[in-house]
């Protein structure tokens, strides 16, 4: 066989759930016989493959006993997924997604004593994380990253910003990370709705096991309904500030997105964000090391001269 076709038969093979031969011989473009002789295959090569008989059985890659032959030691397994659930809360640029599906994938084959291992150290570790920022679990977004791939509905439980809390069945279609928040985008089927959950806010995540077509989202991707559904639900914030520090010291740091930092000079730069609390957008630039002048909206204006005021106060009654 073809180590292209290896590859591709494993990749499936790593999604949870279980794969009839007939659909794996389908997506192979082979016949069932050359499926199970590529499964015999790895099998050879240590990855656990069970299969089941009858009408409804398959393939399906379960945890074994051993890692399979990616030539890794156990510790280094261990610090592979350590590292992987730290990208994932940490929401570290342009892979967290990445960490989530990969972590999904690694916790389906880990054997149980290297499990324990990176459930005791995750356990035991508490990250520091930047203000107001909300946290979630590794294991909820590996749950519902499953549930996506599988096409599966999902149960969990969600709290509203009231607080009202309500039990979510829903047809998941897609995480998006959005710098300090992740969101769930889903149809919810007992509302008949597309809907988008923040993730901080979700609680106890269930497969069912019920499998559903996918749905056609009503935007051009994930994150676009996001921004749409962020836009509709609450105030944005848009800002305008020069700032008196170079273009590529600041990046990254107030403008989330190409294009939102515009160098004025080698000195300066005219910086225009976005957010939906006055209170990130003045951290954020109290916290940059440099001179600013806000030119709008007025009401950041408003709030950096009051939080001005409070830090003078609390100043002078120190002295």
């Amino acid at each position: 066989m073809t180590s292209g076709r290896l590859l591709k038969l494993l990749s499936l093979l790593q999604t949870p759930r279980e794969w009839p031969g007939s659909e794996l011989a389908e997506r192979l473009e082979v016949s069932l016989r050359t499926v199970r002789r590529d499964v015999e295959r790895l099998r050879d090569l240590g990855y656990p493959v069970r299969a089941t008989m009858g009408a409804i059985g398959g393939y399906k890659l379960v945890a074994g006993a051993a890692m399979p032959p990616l030539l890794l030691e156990d510790d280094e397994a261990v610090a592979i997924a350590v590292g992987l659930r730290t990208g994932a809360v940490q929401a570290v640029d342009g892979i967290e997604e990445a960490s989530v599906r990969a972590l999904a994938k690694l916790e389906q084959v880990l054997p149980s004593r290297l499990r324990q291992r990176v459930g005791a150290l995750g356990a035991a570790t508490e990250p520091m994380l930047a203000w107001e920022r909300p946290t979630v679990a590794p294991e909820t977004l590996t749950t519902v990253a499953g549930a996506i791939t599988a096409h599966e509905r999902l149960r969990f439980g969600y709290r509203s910003h009231d607080g009202t809390a309500t039990d979510r069945l829903v047809e998941p279609h897609r995480l998006v990370s959005a710098g300090r928040r992740w969101y769930l985008v889903a149809f919810d089927s007992e509302r008949g709705d597309w809907r988008t959950f923040r993730m901080d806010r979700v609680s106890e995540p269930a497969r069912t096991g019920v499998r559903v077509p996918p749905r056609q989202l009503p935007a051009d991707d994930a994150a676009t309904f996001v921004t749409q559904q962020l836009s509709a639900l609450a105030p944005v914030y848009r800002a305008v500030v020069t700032l008196h520090a170079p273009a590529a010291q600041v990046a990254g740091r107030v403008g989330d997105r190409p294009g939102d930092v515009e160098p004025i000079d080698e000195h300066s730069c005219r910086v225009r964000s976005h957010s939906d609390t006055l209170e990130w957008l003045a951290l954020r630039l109290a916290t940059l090391g440099c001179d600013f002048e806000v030119h709008e909206p007025p009401e950041l204006a408003e709030y950096l001269r009051k939080l001005g005021e409070r830090v003078t106060r609390a100043v002078t009654s120190a002295s």
